[in-house]
């Protein structure tokens, strides 16, 4: 869950992680620590048909889902970081 400033910047103040509440925080916009946002926009032969949800994972929590996988994540290196 992010949290943004009411001002019209609607600068991001903060982010709460999804699974375990912790909250992440930002310093002029800018995330502190590694977070993942995820979308999934659900189609047609879905229960959950025309949805979208939106949810924020703190890295621990993501490690701990993906821990979870029967086929592990394909895991790329990234030689230059922006």
């Amino acid at each position: 869950m992010r949290k943004f400033s009411e001002q019209e910047s609607r600068e991001l103040l903060y982010i709460i992680c999804n699974c375990c509440g912790r909250k992440i925080t930002a310093k002029n916009g800018i995330v502190e620590e590694e977070c993942v946002r995820l979308e999934v926009p659900f189609g047609f032969f879905s229960k959950k048909d025309g949805q979208v949800h939106h949810f924020d994972l703190c890295e621990n929590c993501y490690d701990k889902v993906i821990s979870e996988f029967q086929i592990p994540v394909e895991i790329e290196e990234k030689t230059e970081l922006l």
